[in-house]
């Protein structure tokens, strides 16, 4: 049996990889095409992992949050563009939801007041920012909810089969 790292501040794939109970090789036999040696040069930084290792990772360690993370604080154009999701459980996922749904709810009519003409006022902005944030939030909390059952999936929590079975009905 291989001993535990007692490295400190270990980044997030040692931590993933250790969570899931795997040597660098135990971890690289799940990952077709990455190597233990490469794997530890990702957890000790010595190279930034590409796109479809941390795909990989985020299979082979049934974590799929390491695609948000990746995109939110390693990848050029993600820092820009994507937020970084912090996972919660359900119930504070859906009173967000609601809670944002709710003041969207209030803020609708002002929308319209300020897009009708096709222009934002000087004395609009302010009002059309925070309408923006609103949106925002909602949005998160949707990336939240989709991470959220992503990882019971992974986990086993939410059966896959069932799971797809109505989603394909649903697409349909």
């Amino acid at each position: 049996m291989a001993r535990a790292s007692t490295k400190e501040n270990k980044n997030i794939y040692f931590r993933q990889r250790e969570q899931r109970g795997l040597t660098r090789d135990e971890a690289s036999e799940l990952m077709d095409g990455l190597t233990a040696d490469r794997i530890e040069k990702i957890e000790n930084e010595r190279s930034l992992p590409h796109p479809d290792e941390v795909l990989m990772m985020s299979e082979g360690y049934k974590a799929p949050h390491l695609c948000n993370y990746y995109c939110a604080n390693e990848c050029p154009i993600g820092q820009q563009y994507v937020p970084e999701i912090q996972i919660k459980d359900l119930s504070r996922i859906v009173l967000e939801m609601l809670a944002s749904l709710n003041t969207a709810q209030k803020q609708k009519e002002r929308l319209i007041e300020i897009t009708a003409d096709g222009e934002i006022g000087d004395d609009e902005v302010e009002d059309f920012v925070k309408i923006q944030e609103t949106l925002e939030k909602i949005s998160i909390t949707v990336e939240t909810l989709q991470l959220w059952s992503e990882q019971m999936l992974a986990n086993g929590t939410i059966d896959r089969g069932l799971y797809e079975k109505h989603k394909a009905r649903s697409d349909a």
